[in-house]
């Protein structure tokens, strides 16, 4: 049956990040300027949930063609994809620690990120759902004020180096989403308060309603007011490359809220699993190589491991 062109306004969703290469070297090999970016993470981990999915970033005229019309095969509309002639396109270089928690910036080149200016083409401005990667506060607030009215849900992903040199901005962006999804280290540098209680509920003063604190191999946490619900990370034979994963999980939450369209806590607590179940695949090999070969089945086995996980008989 063909959706209604209501149906699929409810679902859109917009995501606005970086698209890039990445070089990339852990305790199990190197790989070398492969495709990264949160919005490249984002939108493919989401594609497997709704196809109504729009992406807005820039590129230079390097990066693979190839790797475009992936992307579109799988549902995403790259009208919001500025691509620079004669330009380079963002580029990061990391080394990963043995513990594959840790690792060290080598290489940033912002190339044609450093003066993007996104624009939104008409028809994503109306989008339900909106997604901003991690970009600077201002670049963040920029999105907002283009769209028409306030999407059903606003979700932003933000870092401990926006908090040392652009907190005000942050904080004003933060009066104006739904969801906040930070790590630990960073809610705890965010609110002032160690305790991840008492952290979230500074934050959601700050304006977020919802906030999903990220704690690497150890889970996630969502809270909303007094209500708190824990996912564990599903413990893996083999952890390849973290590169992407929470960006990953990000892309599993928001794409399953947009294809079930319920933003109540109980449907976020799923969302959450959906996310952790698309990280536990992004960490499996470089780069996004095993989100490629993904099937709908992996992603239900993968979601039932979790739930098994966690399922126990209270006496």
């Amino acid at each position: 049956m063909c959706r209604t062109k209501k149906t699929q306004s409810i679902m859109s969703l917009v995501t606005v990040g970086t698209v890039a290469f990445d070089t990339i070297e852990t305790p199990f090999g190197k790989a070398e300027r492969v495709i990264g970016g949160a919005a490249t993470y984002i939108s493919l981990a989401a594609s497997y949930f709704t196809k109504d999915l729009n992406l807005v970033s820039v590129v230079g005229d390097d990066f693979p063609e190839e790797e475009l019309q992936y992307l579109r095969k799988r549902g995403i509309n790259l009208d919001g994809l500025e691509i620079k002639a004669g330009e380079k396109s963002f580029f990061w270089a990391g080394r990963y620690h043995n513990d594959m928690n840790s690792r060290d910036t080598l290489t940033t080149e912002l190339n044609v990120l450093a003066d993007f200016k996104p624009k939104l083409p008409a028809d994503y401005r109306d989008a339900k759902f909106l997604m901003l990667g991690n970009l600077t506060p201002e670049i963040q607030m920029k999105v907002i004020r283009q769209m028409k009215k306030q999407p059903k849900l606003t979700v932003l992903a933000t870092m401990n180096f926006w908090m040392d040199v652009a907190m005000p901005a942050l904080k004003r962006v933060l009066k104006k989403v739904d969801v906040l999804t930070i790590n630990d280290e960073e809610a705890r540098q965010l609110s002032g308060e160690y305790s991840l209680v008492k952290a979230a509920r500074v934050i959601h003063k700050m304006g977020p309603k919802f906030l999903v604190i990220k704690k690497g191999e150890h889970g996630a946490i969502l809270f909303q007011g007094d209500k708190m619900f824990y996912a564990p990370a599903l413990p893996l034979a083999e952890v390849f490359d973290p590169t992407g994963a929470g960006d990953t999980f990000a892309g599993g939450f928001i794409g399953y809220l947009a294809k079930t369209g319920n933003i109540s806590f109980e449907n976020m607590k799923r969302a959450v699993i959906y996310g952790s179940a698309m990280a536990s695949f992004c960490v499996e090999e470089f780069s996004i190589s095993r989100l490629k070969k993904l099937r709908a089945a992996e992603i239900r086995g993968r979601v039932n491991q979790f739930h098994r996980l966690v399922k126990f008989t209270a006496k």
